[in-house]
């Protein structure tokens, strides 16, 4: 049985009813403000399930715990706030088939971020959740990028998408934004785990991007829905990209630099480190160079991170599937239509309307399409070629 609970049907209930509390028990330790990630699973080692946990006593639960934890869990910890907050998840979770929380108890948890030593107790998903468990590389790396780097991560996930790896990243600006694209533009599958909850579109901008993952791929979060972002979430949100991964491919990051405490964390997790090089006078690849020198392997193309990992992927990846065709001539031509209507300085949509003779709800669709192709990107005051 998997504790991963969906929409519910009628000759379901019983097992949905069973399947609801014991998640909901998983849910209401979450929500007991100072029990992180690490001291649950410390407890879970101890007693073994949830429901143990919340019925031991004040004495059992003070050999491992701070006095006033153990003495919140050990009386009533489900306050009118924390039931509400349940009621709240219940909601959205039964709202959508897309919908998921699963706990680290299910078949369907991951299982490469069950070995890392602070997994979170369970994880808040949208969109697909089989993609956690296939082969994935993390992309990571500046949020002011160039745009040859911009470009390189693009083109990097497109082409390792086509190869059968899932890209994760973050949906932060910049870099894991053009990984995400990129591969979107494959036809392949992406990650986005968030620093907030999976009901939290952050930063605002990535809207759209947003809702391409959550229908091709999937959002992840360990953060409890309504989470906002705060400095403090992005580098526990950094352990679980690396940790859902094979590897962590780092492109343009200064020296003090998130990404690194991506890469560093994969290191520690036993996962392979890539880095690109870059110009010496770029203050962008100093952080790859530090990488480099602490070990990285050096990728100056898609094949060096597959070489790599070929030992992992054999058994897992088959490259014989034929690529999905192209859309139709009639959508390529409008794409051009805009492309040449477009030059390399910064556009608004309304001039590009203008230009192109085309309506602004119909441009922005458009527009869309060709940021998800890497071929144009939104900046302040409106849009500009990339290529």
């Amino acid at each position: 049985m998997t504790l991963e609970l969906t929409r519910p049907n009628t000759e379901q209930e019983a097992l949905h009813q069973q399947e609801w509390q014991e998640l909901r028990q998983w849910l209401l330790l979450s929500f007991i403000s100072g029990l992180g990630a690490v001291r649950y699973r410390a407890l879970l080692k101890e007693f073994g399930h949830p429901e143990s946990i919340l019925n031991a006593t004040y004495d059992q639960l003070r050999a491992g715990l701070p006095d006033k934890l153990a003495r919140c869990i050990a009386g009533k910890p489900e306050t009118s706030d924390i039931s509400e907050r349940i009621e709240h998840t219940r909601n959205w979770l039964e709202s959508s088939e897309a919908h998921h929380i699963i706990p680290l108890s299910s078949p369907a948890y991951p299982v490469r971020l069950k070995e890392i030593s602070d997994a979170p107790p369970l994880i808040y998903v949208i969109g697909n959740p089989k993609l956690l468990s296939e082969p994935q590389l993390a992309i990571v790396g500046s949020r002011r990028p160039t745009p040859q780097g911009r470009r390189l991560a693009h083109d990097l996930a497109l082409e390792l998408g086509k190869s059968g790896l899932v890209i994760t990243s973050g949906l932060a600006l910049g870099i894991d934004a053009a990984a995400h694209q990129g591969v979107l533009s494959s036809y392949g599958s992406t990650v986005a785990v968030l620093g907030t909850g999976v009901d939290q579109i952050y930063p605002r901008n990535h809207q759209s991007l947003y809702s391409l993952i959550a229908q091709q791929g999937a959002i992840v979060s360990e953060f409890p829905l309504g989470t906002s972002a705060s400095p403090g979430h992005f580098p526990r949100r950094n352990r679980i990209i690396s940790g859902l991964s094979l590897g962590v491919l780092v492109v343009e990051a200064e020296q003090k630099s998130g990404s690194l405490i991506s890469a560093r964390l994969a290191a520690e997790q036993g996962r392979d480190v890539f880095a690109v090089p870059g110009s010496v006078l770029n203050p962008l690849s100093k952080g790859c160079h530090q990488l480099l020198r602490e070990g990285a392997v050096l990728v100056e193309s898609h094949e060096d991170v597959l070489l790599e990992l070929q030992p992992q992927l054999e058994p897992m990846l088959d490259e014989t599937d034929p690529e999905p065709e192209i859309v139709s001539d009639a959508i390529n031509s409008q794409h051009l239509h805009v492309l040449d209507c477009m030059g390399f300085d910064v556009a608004s949509m309304d001039l590009l309307s203008q230009v192109s003779g085309l309506p602004c709800a119909e441009l922005s669709v458009v527009l869309t399409e060709l940021e998800m192709e890497g071929l144009v990107q939104s900046v302040p005051g409106g849009f500009v070629r990339v290529r």
